[in-house]
């Protein structure tokens, strides 16, 4: 089955918001059997929108749409699907009762432009929101159907995930697409390229090569009559993949380094503890926005200023002798942080941000250091980051979790 996304709000195109939704949408879509062929942002415009379904209805089999949902004039999804299809929308009273008592049940009052989230084609059906006031459009007309779903992200994924995917799965039954994400660090895409020769330009399954903040991401894609069979075709490569680049491979599928790093502190009973400057506080982020996170991490300091460093352990002397963006640093930072805060392991992550040719004490823009400290070893390395200062702050965070990871699987 072939698909496509519209990403519909003069705010996408303004650049006033990221179309997140639609990469969120496209990486749903492959377990599902589907396709995509197309992805697109539209404006509020009823003609632009009602031509582009008309487009949409002619090469794929399924659209799926993220905004234009709300009660403003500008929100015009629902005309633009009534246009294409030749329908006229009528008001539905039951819906209407229903988002009378989802207001009041907020102390409101309706106000009367919420009636045209109530509008319904006859070829349409409502998809359920419980988080908000637009309810989803499902349209089936000629064999094929436009899935209308809310911007909001909160609203969005649930509507996807309870409603559309479960259907989606009882209708698309002549292919499966299966995918497996092997995430890796410490190898260049060349490298990668030459030791994976073999695996590239398959048909299928199909494999990728990406360079993300994290490290070079191979994602093996495979298409087939069942699950089983997908899965067949992709273990074989899975394994010969691993078996070449297993000492580099830190994490699968939707893994991310502070889930992989929580993870094997917690299955030990271990515990972390982080002080952090050129990052900014980005580590004590990734590591907290992982549920549960506080069973296993005692707490964080960012310090960006040499006397808190000191205030919390780093002795005066590493800094005098080293500089504050040093190897001996980073190190000091993490025995200190894991000694005041009785941690297992601690984190030290130091670093130069700035656009090219900046140099502070002599350092570069782009040149880190981090440490990890656990209760035998440390693990010390310096890295050369594009001088971007959310690459730099990206690039330690996640080195540094990974690196944990690692030291914590090895235990």
């Amino acid at each position: 089955m072939k698909g496509e996304i519209f990403s519909i709000g003069h705010e996408l195109l303004m650049g006033e918001l990221s179309d997140t939704n639609g990469s969120w949408i496209a990486a749903k879509l492959p377990a599902l059997g589907i396709q995509l062929q197309f992805m697109s942002i539209i404006g509020d415009n009823l003609d632009d929108l009602a031509g582009a379904f008309a487009r949409g209805l002619k090469r794929s089999d399924i659209i799926f749409t993220t905004g234009g949902l709300g009660p403003t004039q500008d929100d015009l999804t629902r005309e633009g699907v009534a246009k294409a299809v030749g329908e006229t929308p009528v008001v539905q009273e039951e819906v209407v009762k229903d988002l009378e008592r989802y207001f009041q049940g907020r102390g409101m009052t309706m106000p009367a432009t919420n009636i045209k989230q109530a509008y319904l084609i006859p070829s349409a059906r409502f998809i359920p929101n419980p988080n908000g006031t637009a309810p989803g459009w499902w349209t089936q007309r000629n064999g094929k159907i436009i899935i209308n779903m809310p911007g909001p992200p909160g609203e969005m994924h649930p509507m996807f995930e309870n409603e559309v995917a479960p259907r989606l799965r009882e209708i698309i039954k002549d292919e499966v697409t299966l995918t497996r994400n092997i995430k890796t660090i410490g190898l260049s895409e060349g490298a990668i390229d030459e030791m994976l020769t073999e695996f590239f330009n398959r048909g299928n399954p199909y494999l990728g090569i990406y360079a993300k903040q994290d490290g070079i991401h191979l994602r093996i894609i495979a298409r087939a009559g069942d699950a089983a069979t997908a899965q067949g075709l992709i273990q074989p490569m899975e394994e010969g993949i691993v078996s070449r680049v297993g000492p580099y491979v830190w994490g699968y599928d939707d893994e991310t380094p502070e889930q992989a790093a929580g993870q094997a502190l917690k299955a030990r009973g271990l515990t972390l503890a982080t002080m952090e400057s050129v990052s900014g506080g980005y580590l004590v982020n990734s590591i907290t926005d992982v549920p549960d996170s506080a069973s296993y991490y005692k707490g964080g300091v960012v310090a960006l200023d040499d006397q808190l460093k000191i205030a919390n352990g780093v002795p005066a002397e590493i800094i005098k002798k080293h500089g504050s963006v040093s190897q001996e640093t980073a190190t000091a930072m993490a025995q200190a942080i894991r000694r005041s805060l009785g941690a297992d392991f601690g984190i030290g992550i130091v670093g130069v941000s700035g656009s090219r040719g900046e140099m502070v004490q002599g350092r570069p823009a782009g040149l880190g250091y981090l440490s990890v400290a656990g209760p035998d070893r440390v693990k010390e390395m310096e890295l050369r980051i594009p001088p971007r200062r959310v690459v730099v702050k990206r690039r330690l965070a996640n080195t540094a979790l990974i690196e944990l990871r690692r030291m914590v699987s090895a235990l």
